[in-house]
C-alpha cells in the first residue's frame, strides 16, 4: 500500500489525476481507493498551495465492513503537525452527505448563489471561497455510510450502520484511523456538524474522548438540534411552542408582518422582547392550558399576532398553539403564500410535498440540485476520483431507516453527553451557530438546551453562541458568510 500511495502522489505531482483501483478490480482483499491532487487558493487575499485527498477508506467494524467516502484538505509545507489545527466535517439529516458544509462554506471553494441564497442557474457553477477556513484548518468532510460515496461492503447490510450507536462509532473510528494514518496525533483537533450533525457530534466527541482517549480543542454546533423535546411537535409536549415563538417573530418581522412598534426596533432588540414574551407570560398561560378564561385566551392571541403577525383568530382555533406548519402557511396566506422552513426568508406559492422533507419548502427550492451537481464536478473532474456510484446528497433511505436508539420511546437529549465531554476535557471548546429564520432548529431552542448543561462555573466561558440574520444554511446568506468568517478566526485563534 506505502508503494502504490507513493507513486500516486508522484504522479499527481507532475500533475496527473490518478485513483487507485478497486479490490474487485485487482482481486485482492479490499483497500482503500484514493486519488491526491494539488492545488492554490486564494483565501482573504492570500495564496495557499494544499493538497487534496478525495476517496474510500475501507473499514472493518464490528457491525460490518464499509467503504466510507472523505474529502480533506491540507496545507502545504508544514513541518510540524502540532503547529496545524484539522477539523472533521458533516453534514446532519441523518441522511445528508457533507457537500453542504464543504462547498457551502468551510472549502476552498463554493457554490455560487446571489448575496441572499437564490440559485443563480443550471447547472450551479462553483467559485473560489473567499471564506474558506482551509487557512486556519486542515478539513476532512466525511460522508456516513449511505451518503456521498460511502457505502456497506458487499456482504454487509447496511442498515447496520443506520443507527445513532453505529454511525457515531464508524465515523469515530475513521477520525482515529485517519489521524493515526496521518500523523495528526500532535495537531489540536475539532469538529463541525450541521443540524443532525450536532448530535453526532456530540456522540463522536464522546466516543473519541471515553473509547479512543482522544481528547477534542472544540466542537462547531451548526444549526444545533441536541434536544428533539424542543423541537418536536407531539402531543402533551409544549415546549416547542415556546422555543419556536422567536422565530416566528424574526421572520414575521423580516415580512414586516409584525407590529410596527416591532418593526421599529432592530431584528437583535425585537428577539430580546420576543424571548422574554415566550418564556415568560406565553409559557405560564400554556402551562395552564384549559385553565385560562376566555378573556386570558383572547388577551393573550392579540398580543402573540402583534409578535407572529398571525390572525387573531387563526391563534385561538389553535389554543394559542403554533407549529410550524401553521406558521409557515399561515403568515402570508393573504397573500397566496408560504414561507420557508429552513430560511424564513424565503416565500412562494405552496406546491405539494412535505415542507419538513424540504419538497415543498421554498427556501429548498434548486438547492438540493445546485450541490449534487457542483460536488459530482467537484469531485470527479476537480479532484480526479472517478465513480459510476450516485452521490447520494440527501438520502431517504437512511432517514427512513434510522434508529435512534439508545433514545427509542423518549426524546433525544445529550446535555448530559455534553456535559460530561465539556467537564472532563476543560480545554474543549463549544460553538453553538444560529440562523434568526431557520425553523428546523430554532436558536431558543439551542438556548433552552444549552442552558441546561449544568455546568460548573469554570466550564461556562468554553460555551459560546453567535447569531446570523439567515436561515438553517447560514452561509448561504452572503453577509452572514463573511461575518462567520471573522468570527471563525477569532474562534480558532482563542
Amino acid at each position: 500500500m506505502k508503494k502504490t500511495l507513493s507513486l500516486l502522489l508522484c504522479l499527481c505531482l507532475m500533475g496527473s489525476l490518478v485513483s487507485l483501483v478497486s479490490a474487485e478490480e485487482a482481486g485482492e482483499a479490499r483497500q482503500d481507493r484514493l486519488s491526491v491532487t494539488r492545488h492554490t487558493a486564494v483565501i482573504q487575499g492570500r495564496e495557499i498551495a494544499y493538497t487534496a485527498t478525495a476517496g474510500t477508506l475501507a473499514m472493518t467494524l464490528p457491525q460490518g465492513q464499509c467503504d466510507l467516502f472523505f474529502t480533506a484538505y491540507t496545507l502545504d509545507g508544514v513541518e510540524d503537525p502540532a503547529s496545524r489545527p484539522i477539523t472533521f466535517a458533516w453534514n446532519g439529516g441523518p441522511g445528508a452527505a457533507s457537500a453542504f458544509v464543504n462547498l457551502g462554506f468551510m472549502g476552498p471553494e463554493r457554490v455560487e448563489f446571489d448575496e441572499n441564497g437564490k440559485v443563480l442557474r443550471v447547472p450551479s457553477r462553483v467559485i473560489p471561497n473567499d471564506c474558506s477556513l482551509l487557512d486556519l484548518t486542515d478539513l476532512v468532510f466525511i460522508d456516513p455510510v449511505g451518503t456521498g460515496y460511502s457505502r456497506a461492503a458487499e456482504g454487509t447490510d447496511p442498515k447496520a450502520f443506520y443507527s445513532y450507536t453505529d454511525d457515531i462509532a464508524s465515523v469515530s473510528e475513521f477520525i482515529r484511523l485517519y489521524v493515526s494514518r496521518n500523523g495528526r496525533w500532535a495537531s489540536p483537533k475539532y469538529l463541525a456538524g450541521e443540524s443532525y450533525g450536532t448530535v453526532r457530534n456530540a456522540g463522536v466527541a464522546d466516543y473519541l474522548l471515553n473509547k479512543a482517549h482522544m481528547a477534542l480543542n472544540g466542537i462547531m454546533m451548526i444549526s444545533s438540534a441536541n434536544n428533539y423535546g424542543a423541537d418536536e411537535f407531539k402531543p402533551g409536549n409544549d415546549l416547542p411552542y415556546v422555543s419556536f415563538f422567536p422565530t416566528y417573530a424574526a421572520i414575521a418581522w423580516y415580512h414586516k408582518k409584525a407590529a410596527d412598534s416591532f418593526l421599529a426596533m432592530s431584528l437583535e432588540d425585537f428577539m430580546r422582547e420576543a424571548r422574554a414574551f415566550a418564556e415568560g407570560e406565553y409559557q405560564a398561560a400554556l402551562f395552564r392550558g384549559d385553565r385560562l378564561d376566555t378573556e386570558e385566551k383572547e388577551a393573550l392571541a392579540a398580543k402573540m399576532s402583534e409578535y407572529i403577525g398571525l390572525d387573531r383568530q387563526l391563534i385561538l382555533r389553535q389554543n394559542l398553539r403554533i407549529n410550524g406548519d401553521t406558521f409557515c402557511t399561515g403568515l402570508l396566506s393573504d397573500e397566496a403564500l408560504v414561507v420557508g422552513r429552513i430560511d424564513g426568508r424565503y416565500s412562494g406559492p405552496a406546491v405539494s410535498g412535505s415542507m419538513e422533507g424540504g419538497d415543498a419548502d421554498p427556501s429548498m427550492a434548486g438547492i438540493v440540485e445546485a450541490y449534487t451537481a457542483a460536488i459530482s464536478d467537484v469531485i470527479g473532474r476537480g479532484l480526479g476520483y472517478q465513480t459510476d456510484l450516485s452521490y447520494e446528497i440527501l438520502s431517504n433511505e437512511v432517514n427512513e431507516k434510522w434508529d435512534f436508539s439508545p433514545f427509542s420511546n423518549r426524546y433525544l437529549s445529550q446535555e448530559k453527553m455534553i456535559h460530561d465531554c465539556m467537564s472532563k476535557n476543560p480545554f474543549m471548546k463549544v460553538w453553538v451557530v444560529c440562523g434568526y429564520y431557520d425553523l428546523a432548529t430554532p436558536f431558543f431552542a439551542a438556548e433552552w438546551t444549552y442552558g441546561h448543561l449544568f455546568l460548573n462555573e469554570e466550564f461556562k466561558k468554553n460555551l459560546s453562541f453567535t447569531y446570523y440574520p439567515a436561515g438553517h444554511m447560514f452561509y448561504l446568506h452572503q453577509a452572514s458568510l463573511e461575518q462567520f468568517r471573522r468570527d471563525a478566526e477569532k474562534w480558532f485563534g482563542a
